[in-house]
C-alpha cells in the first residue's frame, strides 16, 4: 500500500474511533460529543476518560492496541458501549462497530501532529476560545466573527491534512481556492507558526475581500 493510501485508510479508521469509541460513549455518559487533541492523538473532554495515543486506545493506564481489532472489541476492553452519537448529525465516518480497525503508526503520527499544530495555532489566533475536534467531520476548529478556522486530517475534498478558512459569507479573490473558502495542505505550511500566519491572512482577507454575489 502506498503512503497516500495508508494515510487515507488510517484517517478513516481514526475517524471511526473518534465517533464509535470516544464521542459516542462520551455523549451517552456526559451529553457532549466534543473531543480535543492530546499528545500523540486525541481524546474525550470528560467521562469516560479515553484517548488515543499512537495506535492505542488509552483507558486510564491501560493501553488497548487498536490495529487489527474491531471497534466492538476495543470498546469492550475499555468498558464502554461502542457506537456513534445518535440523532445529532447525518454524516460521519460510516464505520461499523464490527469492522476491523486498520492503522499505520506513521500515518497516525502525521494526523496527531496536524491536530497538535492546529490546536496551537488556533489558540494563538483566539486565546479566549477552545478548539474543538468534532467527530462528524473529524476536524479541529473554532469560529470567530462568522468565520470557521481549522485543520482537517483529510477528507473527500483533499486526501491529506490541510488547514482551512471558511467565511459564512463567501468572498471573491485568489486567496479563496475552495468552494467553502480557502485551504492549504499542511505540507506547504508545516508547523503551528505557518498555520497561524495562514489563519491571520484569512482573517485579513475576510475583511478586505468583497463578498461573492449570490
Amino acid at each position: 500500500m502506498d503512503t497516500e493510501s495508508t494515510l487515507v485508510t488510517t484517517r478513516r479508521a481514526l475517524h471511526g474511533v473518534a465517533e464509535l469509541l470516544l464521542a459516542g460513549p462520551q455523549h451517552r455518559q456526559s451529553e457532549t460529543i466534543r473531543l480535543r487533541p492530546k499528545p500523540g492523538g486525541f481524546g474525550t473532554i470528560t467521562t469516560p476518560s479515553l484517548h488515543i495515543e499512537g495506535t492505542n486506545l488509552m483507558a486510564g493506564e491501560v493501553a488497548i492496541p487498536l490495529n487489527g481489532t474491531t471497534y466492538r472489541e476495543a470498546a469492550s476492553a475499555a468498558g464502554v458501549e461502542p457506537g456513534a452519537p445518535e440523532g445529532l448529525y447525518k454524516d460521519g465516518s460510516g464505520a461499523h462497530v464490527d469492522a476491523v480497525i486498520d492503522l499505520d503508526a506513521k500515518a497516525a503520527e502525521q494526523i496527531a501532529q496536524a491536530f497538535a499544530w492546529g490546536d496551537e495555532a488556533l489558540r494563538r489566533l483566539a486565546a479566549d476560545l477552545t478548539p474543538v475536534l468534532w467527530p462528524e467531520h473529524f476536524d479541529l476548529g473554532i469560529t470567530v466573527d462568522e468565520v470557521n478556522y481549522g485543520v482537517s486530517p483529510g477528507d473527500d475534498y483533499l486526501g491529506e491534512p490541510y488547514a482551512y478558512v471558511g467565511p459564512w459569507q463567501p468572498r471573491v479573490g485568489t486567496f479563496w481556492n475552495a468552494p467553502f473558502g480557502a485551504t492549504r495542505p499542511l505540507h506547504a505550511i508545516p508547523g503551528s507558526t505557518a498555520l497561524y500566519d495562514f489563519f491571520m491572512e484569512g482573517q485579513t482577507r475576510v475583511t478586505s475581500d468583497p463578498r461573492r454575489e449570490p
